[in-house]
Protein backbone atom coordinates (compact mmCIF):
# COMPACT_ATOMS: atom_id res chain seq x y z
CA UNK A 1 0.00 0.00 0.00
CA UNK A 2 1.41 3.11 -0.86
CA UNK A 3 2.75 5.84 1.37
CA UNK A 4 2.58 8.61 -1.56
CA UNK A 5 -0.87 10.06 -1.10
CA UNK A 6 -0.15 11.15 -4.83
CA UNK A 7 -0.17 7.16 -5.95
CA UNK A 8 -2.65 5.53 -3.72
CA UNK A 9 -5.10 5.02 -5.92
CA UNK A 10 -3.43 3.86 -9.03
CA UNK A 11 -4.25 0.32 -8.64
CA UNK A 12 -7.63 1.04 -7.62
CA UNK A 13 -9.28 2.95 -10.77
CA UNK A 14 -11.63 0.90 -12.11
CA UNK A 15 -13.31 0.46 -9.21
CA UNK A 16 -13.22 3.96 -8.26
CA UNK A 17 -14.85 4.88 -11.25
CA UNK A 18 -17.79 2.21 -11.35
CA UNK A 19 -18.44 2.17 -7.32
CA UNK A 20 -17.86 5.38 -5.53
CA UNK A 21 -20.98 7.65 -5.07
CA UNK A 22 -21.92 10.56 -7.11
CA UNK A 23 -22.78 14.07 -5.34
CA UNK A 24 -26.59 15.20 -5.15
CA UNK A 25 -27.29 17.87 -8.11
CA UNK A 26 -28.52 20.29 -5.17
CA UNK A 27 -24.74 21.10 -4.39
CA UNK A 28 -24.57 22.35 -7.75
CA UNK A 29 -27.54 24.95 -7.55
CA UNK A 30 -26.39 25.57 -4.17
CA UNK A 31 -22.96 26.66 -5.39
CA UNK A 32 -24.09 28.72 -7.81
CA UNK A 33 -25.94 31.02 -5.81
CA UNK A 34 -23.91 31.39 -2.79
CA UNK A 35 -20.49 32.09 -5.05
CA UNK A 36 -22.47 33.54 -7.73
CA UNK A 37 -21.13 31.76 -10.37
CA UNK A 38 -22.37 32.97 -14.19
CA UNK A 39 -21.39 31.93 -17.79
CA UNK A 40 -18.05 31.52 -18.37
CA UNK A 41 -17.06 31.28 -14.49
CA UNK A 42 -14.03 29.61 -14.04
CA UNK A 43 -13.56 26.36 -11.44
CA UNK A 44 -10.16 24.44 -10.48
CA UNK A 45 -11.15 21.22 -9.21
CA UNK A 46 -8.26 20.38 -7.04
CA UNK A 47 -7.69 16.34 -6.64
CA UNK A 48 -10.19 15.70 -9.59
CA UNK A 49 -9.51 11.76 -9.38
CA UNK A 50 -11.63 10.55 -12.29
CA UNK A 51 -13.46 13.55 -12.67
CA UNK A 52 -16.76 12.87 -10.66
CA UNK A 53 -17.32 16.14 -9.54
CA UNK A 54 -16.05 17.39 -12.11
CA UNK A 55 -18.76 16.48 -14.58
CA UNK A 56 -21.49 18.16 -13.26
CA UNK A 57 -19.48 21.42 -13.07
CA UNK A 58 -18.88 20.83 -16.59
CA UNK A 59 -22.62 19.61 -17.71
CA UNK A 60 -23.24 23.18 -16.18
CA UNK A 61 -21.74 24.44 -18.78
CA UNK A 62 -18.49 25.98 -16.69
CA UNK A 63 -15.03 25.75 -18.00
CA UNK A 64 -13.02 23.95 -15.19
CA UNK A 65 -9.46 22.53 -14.79
CA UNK A 66 -9.23 19.32 -13.28
CA UNK A 67 -6.07 19.40 -11.33
CA UNK A 68 -4.76 15.82 -10.58
CA UNK A 69 -1.40 14.35 -9.95
CA UNK A 70 -2.04 11.04 -9.98
CA UNK A 71 -1.24 9.55 -13.89
CA UNK A 72 -3.92 6.83 -13.90
CA UNK A 73 -6.74 8.95 -12.63
CA UNK A 74 -6.53 11.91 -14.50
CA UNK A 75 -6.11 9.49 -17.72
CA UNK A 76 -9.55 8.23 -16.78
CA UNK A 77 -11.00 11.42 -16.44
CA UNK A 78 -9.65 12.73 -19.79
CA UNK A 79 -11.76 9.72 -21.26
CA UNK A 80 -14.67 10.39 -19.27
CA UNK A 81 -14.29 13.93 -20.08
CA UNK A 82 -12.70 14.73 -23.23
CA UNK A 83 -16.15 15.58 -25.14
CA UNK A 84 -17.25 18.85 -22.60
CA UNK A 85 -15.33 21.50 -24.39
CA UNK A 86 -15.01 23.41 -20.82
CA UNK A 87 -12.61 20.75 -19.55
CA UNK A 88 -9.02 21.11 -19.19
CA UNK A 89 -6.88 18.76 -17.62
CA UNK A 90 -3.73 19.50 -15.05
CA UNK A 91 -1.35 17.54 -13.78
CA UNK A 92 -0.20 18.99 -10.74
CA UNK A 93 -0.88 19.06 -6.85
CA UNK A 94 -2.60 20.93 -4.41
CA UNK A 95 0.54 23.07 -3.91
CA UNK A 96 1.59 23.99 -7.32
CA UNK A 97 -1.23 23.68 -9.47
CA UNK A 98 0.16 24.81 -12.68
CA UNK A 99 -2.77 27.84 -12.34
CA UNK A 100 -2.36 31.53 -13.57
CA UNK A 101 -3.07 33.80 -10.47
CA UNK A 102 -5.50 35.32 -10.02
CA UNK A 103 -7.43 33.52 -12.38
CA UNK A 104 -9.96 30.99 -10.41
CA UNK A 105 -13.94 31.99 -9.14
CA UNK A 106 -14.15 29.04 -7.22
CA UNK A 107 -11.89 25.98 -5.96
CA UNK A 108 -13.98 22.60 -5.49
CA UNK A 109 -12.34 19.75 -3.81
CA UNK A 110 -14.15 16.62 -3.61
CA UNK A 111 -13.37 14.06 -1.45
CA UNK A 112 -9.89 15.08 -1.65
CA UNK A 113 -8.62 18.16 1.06
CA UNK A 114 -7.28 15.45 3.70
CA UNK A 115 -4.53 14.62 1.52
CA UNK A 116 -3.32 17.87 0.92
CA UNK A 117 -4.36 20.24 4.28
CA UNK A 118 -1.08 22.49 4.64
CA UNK A 119 0.05 25.41 4.48
CA UNK A 120 1.76 25.13 1.53
CA UNK A 121 -1.91 24.00 -0.41
CA UNK A 122 -3.78 27.58 1.25
CA UNK A 123 -0.85 29.54 -0.33
CA UNK A 124 -1.92 28.19 -3.25
CA UNK A 125 -5.53 28.53 -3.24
CA UNK A 126 -5.12 32.57 -1.93
CA UNK A 127 -2.65 32.90 -4.98
CA UNK A 128 -5.44 31.31 -8.11
CA UNK A 129 -8.08 32.46 -6.50
CA UNK A 130 -9.45 36.25 -7.67
CA UNK A 131 -10.48 38.43 -4.89
CA UNK A 132 -13.49 37.45 -3.52
CA UNK A 133 -13.35 33.67 -4.82
CA UNK A 134 -14.50 30.68 -2.46
CA UNK A 135 -12.86 26.82 -2.05
CA UNK A 136 -15.58 24.18 -1.51
CA UNK A 137 -14.56 21.82 0.85
CA UNK A 138 -17.28 18.29 -0.28
CA UNK A 139 -16.74 14.92 0.83
CA UNK A 140 -19.34 11.80 0.91
CA UNK A 141 -19.24 11.64 4.59
CA UNK A 142 -20.50 7.59 5.59
CA UNK A 143 -22.63 8.05 7.86
CA UNK A 144 -21.06 5.12 10.47
CA UNK A 145 -23.94 5.06 12.73
CA UNK A 146 -26.61 5.17 10.45
CA UNK A 147 -27.92 1.05 11.03
CA UNK A 148 -26.10 -2.02 12.62
CA UNK A 149 -24.77 -3.00 9.04
CA UNK A 150 -22.82 0.66 9.03
CA UNK A 151 -21.93 0.09 12.45
CA UNK A 152 -20.18 -3.84 11.26
CA UNK A 153 -18.74 -2.22 8.20
CA UNK A 154 -17.08 0.44 10.00
CA UNK A 155 -16.15 -1.86 12.65
CA UNK A 156 -14.31 -4.09 9.84
CA UNK A 157 -11.95 -1.33 8.26
CA UNK A 158 -10.78 -0.45 11.38
CA UNK A 159 -9.89 -4.47 12.19
CA UNK A 160 -8.69 -4.83 8.88
CA UNK A 161 -7.07 -1.88 7.46
CA UNK A 162 -3.96 -2.29 9.26
CA UNK A 163 -4.38 0.56 11.13
CA UNK A 164 -4.72 2.83 7.59
CA UNK A 165 -7.63 3.60 7.68
CA UNK A 166 -7.78 5.19 10.90
CA UNK A 167 -4.71 7.14 9.90
CA UNK A 168 -5.90 8.92 6.96
CA UNK A 169 -9.78 8.95 7.48
CA UNK A 170 -10.72 11.92 6.26
CA UNK A 171 -13.32 12.31 9.25
CA UNK A 172 -10.27 12.61 11.36
CA UNK A 173 -10.61 16.60 10.28
CA UNK A 174 -11.92 18.79 12.98
CA UNK A 175 -13.33 21.96 13.54
CA UNK A 176 -9.46 23.87 14.07
CA UNK A 177 -8.24 22.51 10.49
CA UNK A 178 -11.10 24.29 8.96
CA UNK A 179 -10.70 27.51 10.55
CA UNK A 180 -7.15 27.31 10.16
CA UNK A 181 -7.59 27.01 6.61
CA UNK A 182 -10.55 29.76 6.08
CA UNK A 183 -10.22 33.23 6.07
CA UNK A 184 -10.38 34.84 9.65
CA UNK A 185 -11.77 31.25 10.15
CA UNK A 186 -15.29 31.95 8.56
CA UNK A 187 -16.86 29.28 6.92
CA UNK A 188 -20.32 28.05 6.50
CA UNK A 189 -21.28 24.11 6.67
CA UNK A 190 -24.15 22.27 4.30
CA UNK A 191 -25.20 19.34 4.54
CA UNK A 192 -27.17 17.18 1.96
CA UNK A 193 -28.54 13.14 2.39
CA UNK A 194 -26.96 10.80 -0.75
CA UNK A 195 -27.05 6.78 -0.38
CA UNK A 196 -26.12 4.07 -2.46
CA UNK A 197 -27.47 0.36 -2.65
CA UNK A 198 -25.80 -2.42 -3.18
CA UNK A 199 -25.46 -6.23 -4.02
CA UNK A 200 -21.90 -8.18 -1.99
CA UNK A 201 -20.44 -7.40 -5.42
CA UNK A 202 -20.94 -4.21 -5.79
CA UNK A 203 -19.92 -3.47 -1.92
CA UNK A 204 -17.01 -5.24 -2.48
CA UNK A 205 -16.28 -2.86 -5.58
CA UNK A 206 -16.82 0.04 -3.42
CA UNK A 207 -14.28 -1.30 -0.40
CA UNK A 208 -11.55 -2.21 -2.66
CA UNK A 209 -12.17 1.59 -4.21
CA UNK A 210 -11.13 2.56 -0.96
CA UNK A 211 -7.18 3.02 -0.44
CA UNK A 212 -7.00 1.99 3.08
CA UNK A 213 -8.58 -1.07 2.13
CA UNK A 214 -5.60 -4.23 1.10
CA UNK A 215 -5.77 -4.55 -2.51
CA UNK A 216 -8.30 -7.49 -4.02
CA UNK A 217 -5.35 -10.01 -5.28
CA UNK A 218 -3.52 -10.29 -1.96
CA UNK A 219 -3.96 -12.82 0.82
CA UNK A 220 -5.06 -9.01 3.19
CA UNK A 221 -7.69 -8.54 0.73
CA UNK A 222 -8.57 -12.21 0.49
CA UNK A 223 -9.23 -12.29 3.70
CA UNK A 224 -10.99 -9.00 3.98
CA UNK A 225 -13.35 -9.79 1.48
CA UNK A 226 -14.16 -13.21 3.29
CA UNK A 227 -15.07 -10.68 6.50
CA UNK A 228 -16.99 -8.67 3.92
CA UNK A 229 -19.58 -11.16 2.76
CA UNK A 230 -20.00 -12.19 6.61
CA UNK A 231 -21.00 -8.55 7.19
CA UNK A 232 -23.19 -8.25 4.12
CA UNK A 233 -24.74 -11.76 4.74
CA UNK A 234 -26.04 -10.80 7.95
CA UNK A 235 -27.14 -7.34 7.35
CA UNK A 236 -28.22 -7.79 3.55
CA UNK A 237 -32.33 -7.66 3.28
CA UNK A 238 -33.50 -8.51 -0.20
CA UNK A 239 -29.85 -9.14 -1.37
CA UNK A 240 -28.75 -5.80 -0.78
CA UNK A 241 -27.33 -3.36 2.08
CA UNK A 242 -27.34 0.30 1.88
CA UNK A 243 -24.46 2.71 2.19
CA UNK A 244 -25.85 6.37 3.54
CA UNK A 245 -24.04 9.49 3.62
CA UNK A 246 -23.87 13.30 4.64
CA UNK A 247 -22.87 14.73 1.32
CA UNK A 248 -21.00 17.68 3.36
CA UNK A 249 -19.78 21.28 1.57
CA UNK A 250 -17.22 23.66 3.88
CA UNK A 251 -17.30 26.52 1.79
CA UNK A 252 -15.71 30.27 2.25
CA UNK A 253 -12.52 32.24 1.46
CA UNK A 254 -8.90 31.03 1.95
Amino acid sequence: MSTDSTKRFSDRVANYVKYRPGYPGEIIDYLEKACDLKPGSVIADIGAGTGIFTKLLLEKGYKVYGVEPNDPMREEADRQLSQFSGYHSMTGTADKTGLATKSIDLIVCAQAFHWFNTAEAKAEFQRILKPGGKAALIWNNRDVEADAFATAYDALLKTLSGGDYEKINHQNLNTADFERFYKNGQYVLTKFPNQQIFDFEQLAGRAFSSSYVPAEDTEAGKAFKAELKKVFDTHQQGGKVVFKYDTEVHLGEV
